[in-house]
């Protein structure tokens, strides 16, 4: 039953990070990769609050593993960071690095604190 659940969640995820990336790739600055920053910050406060909640397992399964595993990219964020370092785009490199792991551990927090909260 949990494994369903984290397969259906993923659909669901995987959809709307689709959706976002191309929103983004459409209409935002693409030289900085904000749909995916955009993605993985709100994924990582999403999973705290989440992982706080303390959900049966079958709702985390579909929740945290699915919908949010399927949301959030941790690839596509390391092939964005090497494509910068290939073009040289040294500072957009060390701010996105920054911005996205900095952010995502703040945020993850941030979650997590409100999800203790609720």
């Amino acid at each position: 039953m949990d494994i369903v659940c984290a397969g259906v969640g993923a659909i669901f995820g995987a959809i709307v990070r689709y959706a976002i990336t191309n929103y983004g790739k459409k209409n935002w600055n693409n030289e900085f990769p904000f749909a995916t920053l955009l993605i993985n910050l709100s994924g990582a406060f999403l999973l705290g609050l989440v992982f706080a909640l303390k959900l049966p397992v079958f709702v985390y399964a579909f929740l945290g593993t699915g919908v949010l595993g399927g949301y959030t990219t941790f690839s596509t964020l390391n092939v964005e960071l090497l494509s910068k370092l290939k073009d040289k785009s040294y500072q957009i490199f060390w701010i996105y690095l920054i911005a996205s792991y900095l952010g995502g551990i703040i945020l993850v927090f941030l979650g997590f604190a409100l999800g203790k909260f609720c």
